[in-house]
């Protein structure tokens, strides 16, 4: 079976698709078809920008299609600062990844050097006649001013994001280091959600 995944995002679909590979389900991406297509996201939440993302693409090409988005939040920051779901829009102009690492480090930095932060996923795969919705969170982990060398195209952040339980940097986890944070990371019950519902 294939499916769409509603994104231009690398890191999103290396994340799953060679798990969903083993379970007999091909991802295409908005690449592989030579999609050009603008989606305003206006939604309120993930679940709501993925599911505009999702529909969107279902109606371009009729394929059963996963849209998926990612709200930030950051305990230290009062509600107006808050990335929400303009983690990589910020005052009106589209970041760059290394623009998002330089913002994020300066607005650390701003705020002593160490924010402790959680993001909230939405994903919904649309079929053309309903949508099938999942969000999980991932927390315990917190950002600091001074970045890894090392990069994650896509996922820019998590340069910066230092996992508490063995000190490291999310893009210098090992497997074995994930696994100790299952229930965070939640990756199995996002593929057994996926394969369940296209």
């Amino acid at each position: 079976m294939k499916i769409l995944f509603a994104t231009t995002n690398p890191a999103k679909v290396k994340r799953y698709a060679d798990k969903l590979k083993e379970k007999n389900i091909e991802v295409l991406t908005i690449k592989d078809l030579g999609i050009n297509l603008k989606v305003e996201e206006s939604g309120n939440d993930a679940i709501e920008n993925a599911y505009i993302k999702a529909k969107a693409y279902y109606d371009e090409t009729k394929i059963t299609t996963i849209g998926m988005d990612n709200n930030l939040y950051i305990e230290e920051l009062p509600e107006e600062k808050q990335p929400g779901t303009h983690v990589r829009r910020v005052n009106g102009k589209e970041l760059s990844d290394n623009e998002m690492i330089e913002y994020y480090c300066n607005l650390v930095k701003e705020y002593g050097g160490r924010l402790t932060a959680k993001w909230v996923y939405g994903m919904v795969i649309y079929n053309g006649k309903e949508a099938k919705e999942y969000s999980w969170s991932k927390s315990h982990f917190y950002f600091v001013d001074k970045p890894c060398e090392r990069r994650n195209p896509g996922y820019p952040l998590d340069s910066i994001s230092i996992m508490p339980e063995c000190n490291k940097y999310f893009v210098d986890l090992t497997d074995e280091d994930r696994n100790k944070d299952k229930v965070n990371y939640g990756e199995d019950d996002v593929i057994d959600f996926i394969v369940n519902n296209v």
